[in-house]
């Protein structure tokens, strides 16, 4: 595959996408770990999976994106076209409307309170969808299929004195999530990756929820996330209250999200400085909590 670069998405889209040709063409920075984005002009953005499993998620949103915006509080991405697999690229790609907004901060947050009612009111939304024949949401499985991966980032940094986590301390917040009753309801809508990275905010405010591509039907702990990842303590209590979380399913999702940063944190470290900060904040705050 020829690198993914400003001439490559040129070419893109002057081939598939001739009325779009002439629009200015520059990379967007971004943390995330699946797509590369571009802005195209100033209304557009052209997203290219990086890896071949993304190309699995231009599918998905293409499928279910324009059947869920209609239930949900928040503006999500709206598809001006979808591109198809080229010579030099050999996957799906699309092209959204360009949204407005600034990816929200940890410890940094202008509106928490509000901010934690506006994620608990999309989170109840996408629950009380009921659309059907939705795939399995990615991560929305049983909490023990992530034992072993856990159990092994949890020795990983066992090595990495310097990250200064207390892993007998991570090790019995995950043991206390695996003791904790299943969901035994039925599985609901999900978002499945609701990081800082995929909010947008104005003003301290929840305006836009992006990147779809885990979407789908399971556990309701995995739509936890913001919980530990994004809340400050009184926020995060409001965010439980407003969904009426249950204690079992509190401590899944804060097993979760526990989990992934100790996944995220090892292999993000001097590479995505990004997804390493969110990472260690994740595991202070459910440590301290826990």
């Amino acid at each position: 595959m020829n690198p993914i670069d400003g001439d490559l998405v040129r070419r893109l889209i002057a081939g598939q996408f001739p009325q779009w040709a002439g629009l200015t063409i520059k990379r967007f920075p971004s943390g995330g770990t699946v797509n590369v984005m571009y802005r195209l002009g100033d209304d557009m953005v052209v997203r290219l999976p990086l890896v071949q499993g993304g190309s699995g998620d231009v599918a998905k949103e293409r499928t279910w994106l324009p059947r869920l915006a209609p239930h949900l509080p928040t503006t999500v991405p709206k598809a001006l076209g979808y591109g198809e697999p080229v010579e030099g690229y050999p996957w799906a790609w699309s092209v959204y409307q360009w949204l407005e907004g600034e990816n929200p901060e940890a410890g940094a947050l202008r509106e928490p309170v509000q901010l934690a009612e506006d994620l608990a009111g999309f989170v109840a939304a996408m629950r009380n969808i009921t659309l059907p024949g939705a795939p399995p949401a990615h991560r929305g499985g049983a909490l023990a299929s992530l034992d072993a991966e856990t159990r092994a980032a949890i020795e990983e940094l066992r090595g990495i004195p310097q990250e200064g986590v207390d892993c007998a301390a991570a090790t019995a917040v995950w043991e206390e999530a695996l003791r904790a009753p299943v969901w035994s309801g039925p599985p609901v809508w999900l978002h499945a990756d609701l990081m800082p990275g995929n909010l947008l905010v104005d003003g301290g405010r929840l305006t836009s929820v992006i990147d779809f591509g885990c979407l789908g039907t399971g556990d309701p702990a995995c739509d936890l996330f913001p919980a530990w990842n994004l809340l400050p303590a009184k926020a995060r209590e409001v965010f439980r209250q407003a969904l009426r979380v249950d204690d079992a399913t509190w401590i899944r999702g804060r097993g979760r999200t526990l989990s992934q940063a100790l996944i995220a944190l090892p292999y993000y470290r001097e590479t995505n400085p990004a997804m390493a900060h969110n990472a260690r904040h994740v595991i202070r705050t459910v440590l301290q909590e826990g």
